[in-house]
């Protein structure tokens, strides 16, 4: 029996395990980077040891040894499916609760386990040589060889756009496995990413549990994903020949343990292996919510050499999965880093589990004051419905999205909403175009709207009233605003996420407040924290506040939102020239695209920076002249900080003069 595990990962991940290891009364181990030194996986844990990295294979079997742990659970990513760490583990003669290291091997290039898979008889799309490509064989997909993510993958559908997404998914691929190797496949712009979850013994037994569908992807990595496949549901017969394929890729390489069967798919149902990940996906709870399993506990089991019954259990009800993160959808993905304020989901009835019942869970890697650094994925938690109908599980979902709480950090929640309520979704028509067909700009917009922008703002005005008059050392039991003669109004400015600002002018009479922009809008109750305004037809909506410094988030029913107060007046220095291009978050220069004193345009790339493990790219932010540039390869940037300087020409002329 295993007695004590160590889990060599971090965050969202390492939580879920140790909930499993307490529930069965094993002993539990984090490892930590300097980071993370504070982060709720650490604290959750029975014990924990310092590391340098989490790829520092040898640092972790160490770790492991000192803490008396018999046992390591991979997680995912990292070193997850690193076959050389699998065998250090068990040459330790630690328990490893994972596959055998040989078909880890076996599926760790991506472009070797196709091979394998064609001679299994497993279809395949074929693999295509970047130097010998033709324009007839676009578009086509680069992809890096090992790992996953979305990470080291573009789409080429100009040869000559080919050299540089080579270049630059190599050099994304080399950072995030330490492997620059990519290679091309046929792209399907319209296709549908099924996979099976696989569950083997070392018995014989290969269970095909369940199909997800993770179709809603951005950069090629998932967001939304569900459980039964729409496109397995109306396609007779695919969901046996999936199970069929993805029980004959386990048995051609020996596998054991957890682990999954990818494959993309046209919307007839004919389908090609994509990759198999040797461990446990992100998306594994809308499975354990479908089938009443959990698979943490199962992989602990089939580790310690149980027997798994000869079929699974079935299928039942629908469960949706939406990953939140840390990024800015409207800004080409942008992830954000900084500290979380404030997190909670009220609606959620379990944490790391499934019931059996319709109801939301919650799998996070953050609480209160979690920082979240440049360092790392910037996925914060997992929220997961689970109800009879498929239509049902979406509304519990956007619903409990809606209704979370998250202040500090700007996310893809709005997105995230607006998807699971969009027609197309409801319809089940999802493929991995979907942001293309239906458009991004338009899912990632507020889901508040103007309107409800607006009313946020009346309400963090009149909150920051009742605020300063609590915390004014005379006058306290005035009335709000009040003043002895009549008197101008007062105002307060507001500046929301895409940089719009609200000003809000408002006064307090005999009658209450008077809002002279905002005719037929009444104040029902005020306080620090909260207001309720009642609109024109009487209806009335509660906003609730909270303040960070200048910061000010507003949570309604019609969703969050948060505003940067704006000050009267402006500390000099502080304003940033106009054409400036700034860090949007901390990095590394990985390289500049112009020299100081050439012509650019708007949209030209200027700068790229690689932060969270990806390469993103800063363009010209008009046309102009690049008359200052502060970085060069390899330095570090904070937020913020000015990277370049595009002078408008007839500016730049008439200065000359």
């Amino acid at each position: 029996m295993i007695t004590k595990v160590l889990v060599a990962n971090r965050g969202e991940i390492s939580r879920r395990v140790f909930a499993t290891c307490r529930r069965l009364g094993i002993g539990t181990v984090a490892v930590y980077t300097d980071p993370d030194a504070e982060a709720p996986h650490v604290t959750d844990a029975d014990t924990r040891v310092r590391v340098d990295s989490y790829l520092d294979a040898e640092a972790l079997v160490a770790a492991t040894r000192a803490a008396g742990a018999d046992a390591v659970h991979p997680g995912y990513g990292f070193l997850s499916e690193n076959a050389a760490f699998a065998e250090a583990v068990t040459a330790a003669g630690l328990v490893w609760i994972g596959p055998p290291a040989a078909a880890i091997a076996a599926m760790g290039s991506k472009v070797e386990a196709k091979k394998t898979m064609a001679a299994a008889g497993v279809p395949i799309l074929d693999e295509l040589d970047p130097a010998g490509l033709t324009a007839e064989q676009l578009p086509v997909l680069v992809k890096a060889s090992a790992g996953g993510g979305g990470r080291g993958m573009r789409v080429v559908s100009d040869l000559a756009a080919l050299p540089d997404a080579v270049a630059s998914a190599r050099r994304e691929a080399e950072s995030a496995f330490g492997d620059p190797t990519v290679f091309c496949e046929r792209y399907l712009p319209t296709g549908h990413h099924v996979e099976v979850q696989i569950l083997a013994d070392h018995h014989g037994t290969v269970w095909a549990v369940g199909e997800r569908e993770c179709s809603i992807q951005r950069r090629h990595q998932k967001i939304i994903e569900e459980a039964p496949s729409p496109l397995v549901e109306r396609v007779a017969g695919m969901r046996g020949r999936l199970f069929d394929a993805a029980r004959l890729a386990a048995e051609a390489i020996g596998y054991t343990g957890a682990g999954t069967v990818e494959f993309l798919a046209d919307g007839h149902g004919e389908f090609y292996f994509l990759e198999m990940n040797t461990r446990l996906q992100v998306e594994h709870p809308v499975t354990e919510a479908t089938t009443g399993l959990d698979l943490v506990e199962l992989q602990l089991r089939v580790a310690e050499g149980d027997r798994l019954p000869p079929e699974p259990p079935a299928a039942q009800g629908y469960s949706i999965e939406a990953r939140l993160y840390a990024e800015d959808p409207a800004k080409n993905w942008q992830p954000q880093a900084g500290t979380v304020r404030h997190f909670a989901v009220p609606t959620a009835r379990s944490e790391f589990e499934s019931s059996g019942r319709p109801e939301i869970r919650l799998d996070s890697g953050v609480v209160d004051r979690t920082t979240v650094s440049i360092h790392y994925d910037p996925m914060l938690a997992k929220i997961i419905s689970f109800a009879p109908t498929r239509r049902r599980a979406a509304a519990m979902l956007a619903d409990a999205l809606v209704r979370t709480r998250l202040h500090g950090l700007r996310t893809n929640r709005d997105l995230l909403v607006n998807v699971l309520g969009h027609p197309a979704f409801l319809a089940g028509d999802t493929d991995t175009a979907f942001f293309d067909t239906h458009g991004l700009a338009a899912l990632a917009a507020p889901r508040v709207g103007a309107a409800g922008l607006r009313l946020s703002a009346v309400a963090a005005a009149v909150a920051d009233a009742e605020h300063n008059r609590a915390a004014a050392p005379v006058a306290l039991g005035a009335p709000i605003g009040w003043r002895n003669v009549p008197s101008a109004n007062q105002s307060k400015t507001y500046r929301d996420g895409a940089g719009d600002e609200h000003r809000v002018a408002y006064r307090f009479g005999r009658t209450g407040l008077i809002l002279p922009d905002d005719d037929g809008l009444r104040l029902v109750s005020s306080a620090p924290a909260r207001v309720v305004l009642a609109d024109p037809s009487g209806v009335e909506t509660a906003y609730e506040i909270s303040r960070y410094g200048d910061t000010v988030c507003v949570d309604s029913p019609r969703g969050g939102v948060e505003f940067t107060v704006v000050p009267r007046f402006v500390e000099p220095g502080t304003a940033v020239a106009e054409g400036s291009l700034v860090a949007p978050m901390p990095g590394v220069v990985t390289r500049t695209g112009a020299e100081v004193g050439q012509a650019v345009t708007a949209g030209q790339p200027l700068v790229w920076l690689e932060a969270m493990k990806m390469e993103h790219t800063l363009a010209a932010p008009g046309d102009g002249i690049l008359t200052e540039l502060h970085v060069t390869a390899g330095q570090q940037v904070e937020m913020g900080a000015v990277l370049a300087l595009v002078a408008d020409p007839t500016t730049e002329e008439e200065s000359s003069r």
